[in-house]
């Protein structure tokens, strides 16, 4: 057996388990990891940004983009709070993101001495903000929790787990033994009178529609055949957007969606929280759900369905396939009625320009495996509606967390995974300022993410609500901005100025065409309301 630092071993864990990039901050209590990470520098990737929380962010954001578990480290206290914001959005999102969080030596861990960086009950916090939390104590015990943090991040359902460690155990040397890795993943079980009785449900059905969330972006094929199959409309939003194309005669958004609700008599609701259908447009008996969820809990949090499958989405759904035919009635297809939908749609995003028309010119500069990374913006807002995706994955919006200033750090990760695929963040005034810095780590590790920043001189949802709701009694919601060309001039960045969709179709097309690091400036004034496409009333129940 090799003998070797906890570090040492913590690190050669990692790589075992295919993870070859840690997104890292230094500090004193994590000195020997990355005296191992240097040591480690023909295999590891060290990706280090200019603040903790982007350090979370970008490994959020390759986790999202790829789909595989990923590293970033910090030191304790200061450091873990400041990216605690992206372990609870990963935590939201389902990314399997691993935090290796130093701590204070270990014998005075809890005690209140005042050491530098000392938290109380810091693992306790940790274990709050993610699935499964654990302390290395010695070097023999690295690869085994590595292991298991791997296992639990993937397994089930994927969430952000964490390992954090003394800063004198890290340098502490022993023995170590290095079990078989990956530990092996449960089997798919499959209940078949669970099956039977959804394919039942489903074949008798009028007029179904799928809902697709998150945990659907492993089953696009499955999906599709599903969706053909019974004639059912494929409702995306947010996390489930790309898993149906949109330009498939049956995928429609949001409030397509909503207009469809009230007649359909099942829902297939695949890898989401059903939350918006549950506890916002209504659910009643005599509409017939059937939910598809990993997680055992899930299916039963807001309101019982008819039958809950329990598993990941893609087997489910092939068992679900091969038990419908035998069930399943004839129905006539949906192209005209949901023809008439999309001609409402769009002259719906007729009245919500600018922001429909800065969206059809990245639909036309981003290529289709492009990732776009939305954000807390008038423009996010609209994108979750109407930018259409292809493609699973290809799409990343912050969950239920909807976190200002998320994006940026987030982009820098998915390029640094994704180094081949054309990758744009979009950001409010606001949310840009969040990490304006990091520019500099774009700069640095040569991650060209394109970023169009819009300014509005506010936070534009705070002041409309402001207006409409308190009399226009405006408060904290006016911003100072820099010159954005400058700034990005200030860090060697190509930047662009852009005022019209035509501006920024042009812009785009070039900034992706340099292959580095590049800013286009939008600035435009007040901009109508999205939200009657997104918090839409209760139609039934």
């Amino acid at each position: 057996m090799p003998r070797l630092s906890t570090a040492e071993a913590a690190v050669e864990a990692l790589l075992r388990h295919g993870i070859d990039t840690v997104y890292a901050l230094p500090g004193l209590h994590s000195d020997p990891l990355f005296d191992a990470f240097y040591h480690a520098a023909d295999r590891l990737r060290v990706i280090h940004p200019r603040h903790e929380q982007t350090a979370a962010y970008m490994a959020l954001g390759a986790a999202l983009a790829t789909g595989k578990p990923q590293a970033f480290a910090v030191v304790p206290g200061p450091g873990l709070l400041n990216a605690g914001a992206a372990l609870l959005t990963a935590y939201g999102m389902n990314a399997p993101v691993i935090a290796l969080v130093g701590q204070i030596p270990q014998v005075d861990i809890d005690r209140g001495h005042g050491h530098l960086h000392e938290i109380p009950d810091q693992l306790g916090l940790l274990r709050h903000l993610t699935k499964w939390a654990a302390r290395i104590r010695a070097p023999h015990e690295a690869p085994a929790l590595v292991a298991e943090a791997v296992h639990q991040a993937t397994t089930g359902r994927p969430r952000p787990v964490a390992l954090e460690c003394a800063l004198d155990t890290w340098a502490k040397k022993s023995a170590v033994e290095f079990p078989s890795m990956p530990l092996p993943r449960p089997v798919d079980a499959i209940d078949d009178e669970a099956v039977e009785a959804a394919a039942r449900l489903l074949g008798a059905a009028e007029r179904p529609v799928l809902v697709l969330g998150g945990g659907a972006q492993g089953a696009a094929a499955e999906v599709r055949a599903l969706a053909e199959m019974l004639e059912a409309p494929v409702i995306s939003y947010r996390r489930g957007r790309g898993v149906m194309p949109d330009s498939h005669r049956l995928a429609v958004n949001m409030p397509i969606g909503h207009r469809l609700w009230r007649t359909t008599d099942a829902a297939l609701a695949i890898g989401t929280r059903f939350f918006v259908q549950n506890s916002q447009w209504g659910v009643d008996a005599s509409l017939k759900v059937v939910r598809v969820d990993v997680d055992p809990d899930e299916p039963e949090r807001l309101r019982k369905p008819d039958v809950a499958l329990v598993g990941d989405a893609a087997p489910q759904l092939r068992a679900l396939l091969a038990a419908l035919p035998k069930h399943n009635r004839a129905r006539a297809r949906r192209d005209s009625e949901l023809a008439d939908h999309r001609a409402w749609m769009t002259e719906r995003l007729s009245r919500l320009e600018p922001q429909a028309g800065y969206l059809r010119a990245i639909r036309a500069a981003l290529p289709t495996d492009g990732i776009f990374v939305d954000e807390v913006s008038q423009i996010g807002f609209a994108s979750r509606v109407a930018l259409p995706m292809e493609l699973p994955r290809t799409f990343l919006s912050p969950g239920y967390q909807d976190n200002l200033g998320w994006g940026y750090g987030t982009a820098l990760g998915v390029k640094a995974a994704m180094p081949h695929r054309k990758v744009l963040s979009i950001a409010g005034d606001g949310g840009f300022l969040y990490q304006m810095g990091e520019l500099a780590t774009a700069v640095r590790h040569n991650l060209a993410v394109v970023v169009v920043v819009f300014d509005n001189g506010a936070f534009g949802n705070v002041r409309r609500i402001q207006q409409d709701r308190y009399g226009n009694r405006l408060i904290a919601s006016d911003l100072a901005n820099p010159d954005f060309g400058q700034l990005a001039r200030s860090f060697g960045i190509a930047h662009w100025r852009a005022d019209t969709p035509e501006t920024l179709e042009k812009a785009l097309k070039e900034a992706f065409a340099l292959d580095a690091p590049a800013l286009v400036w939008v600035k435009h004034g007040d901009v109508p309301s999205p939200w009657d496409m997104i918090m839409m009333p209760k139609v039934r129940g």
